[in-house]
């Protein structure tokens, strides 16, 4: 097991488990203000976890939670895009590198773009975008990153069902394929409840790639970072129902209408 140290305001601080080049990353963000716990939200800090996780249990009521379900299901047949594995809804425009021709958000994804951005999570800016994702037991999502497109926030509502977020560090292109199995590449877990919020920020979102077994049931070991948090234990064992999240996040590039049409 990697051990590995560095000093960051006259403090020796000891590393166990990570991979050298991941800790270098880590450790430049710590060093500077992008790491910052923000404002107020210090209480929901993932301490086990790489920076920056939070955390927010019963983020939204039982009641909120059957609203976003019902408005969910009642978007047209027409607005569901079928992937493998699950399904999903856009809402605020396509992403593009180009940028992204805004559409207003509706009315009962506003509220929750304008509440997250109040936190402060996407400094100063309001969420333009999200994605809603339907997940059936047995269901999830390959590991990757969400990419560039996006401003280096992503804060996932989860409704319906629980999930557990497993992260991974990316392929090392300077070792051979064979020795990078998902196993060894394994970092952390995070464990989101029915009506929690997580928010996931600077090395977490930038570095580590995520992903979502496709499993009916989780057992949960002490390597998921938020069993308190989440109110669980090791070695519980959750059962999973369909699960939709709503992914709110912050495009900053948009095009305006006027450009698309070649007028000024």
């Amino acid at each position: 097991m990697l051990t590995f140290s560095s000093s960051i305001n006259g403090l020796e601080i000891y590393f166990h488990g990570f991979r050298a080049s991941s800790l270098r990353n880590i450790l430049a963000h710590m060093e500077g203000p992008a790491c910052q716990t923000l404002k107020g939200l210090e209480h929901n800090v993932v301490k086990d976890a790489p920076p920056s996780v939070y955390y927010f249990p019963d983020y939204i009521t039982e009641a909120e939670e059957a609203y976003l379900l019902q408005q969910v299901y009642k978007a047209p047949k027409t607005k569901w895009t079928q992937l493998k594995g699950r399904r999903l809804q856009n809402w605020g425009g396509l992403p593009h590198p180009k940028g992204m021709l805004a559409e207003k958000l509706p009315e009962w994804l506003q509220k929750y773009a304008e509440k997250i951005s109040a936190l402060g999570v996407f400094a100063g800016k309001t969420a333009n975008h999200v994605l809603v994702n339907e997940y059936n037991p047995g269901q999830g999502i390959m590991p990757h990153e969400d990419g560039p497109l996006y401003y280096p926030t992503v804060s996932t509502i989860s409704l319906g069902s629980h999930a557990v977020l497993d992260f991974y560090h990316p392929i090392d292109s300077t070792q051979t394929d064979a020795l990078q199995t998902e196993q060894s590449r394994y970092l952390v877990s995070l464990l989101v409840q029915p009506r929690s919020l997580l928010v996931l920020q600077n090395e977490m979102y930038e570095h580590f790639l995520h992903g979502i077994q496709g499993v009916s049931q989780d057992t949960l070991t002490d390597r998921v970072a938020n069993l308190s948090a989440a109110c669980a234990r090791a070695g519980d064992c959750l059962t999973r129902d369909t699960r939709v999240s709503l992914t709110i996040r912050h495009v900053p590039k948009i095009l305006r209408a006027s450009l698309l049409l070649g007028k000024k």
